[in-house]
């Protein structure tokens, strides 16, 4: 039945000040706006939507974003020299039998909590 996820909406106030930040902090590949209020991203075969919520019970923030990175020291050097605001630095959440999980936490600006996570070996 459900094979994948296609799209993540996240909502935002301001399109075009959380567009910059996805765009030139996060370096997530930019496709296309749909107006002023809808801008699109490309994210690992899963599309990204930023957008004003339509009415007053869609407008909270949204869901954790997890962003996978190859390594999440330099991700997060890297990111931090963009001017993200982490809350933490990289840290281990998880040491499961095959592998260990990283995480760091930090806002886009728009209310929304986001991470970058790292599955080591």
């Amino acid at each position: 039945m459900i094979t994948a996820i296609r799209q993540i909406a996240v909502n935002v106030r301001d399109v075009a000040r959380a567009g910059a930040f996805y765009r030139e902090k996060l370096g997530i590949r930019h496709l296309f706006d749909a107006g002023p209020k809808l801008s699109f991203f490309e994210c690992g075969g899963v599309r990204l939507m930023l957008g004003a919520a339509e009415s007053a019970e869609f407008d909270h923030a949204s869901s954790i974003l997890y962003f996978s990175v190859p390594d999440i020291a330099a991700a997060h050097r890297e990111m931090s020299g963009r001017g993200v605001a982490f809350r933490d630095a990289p840290h281990l959440v998880a040491k499961l039998p095959d592998r260990e999980i990283w995480m760091a936490f930090f806002d886009d600006g728009e209310g929304n909590v986001l991470a970058i996570t790292e599955e080591r070996k």
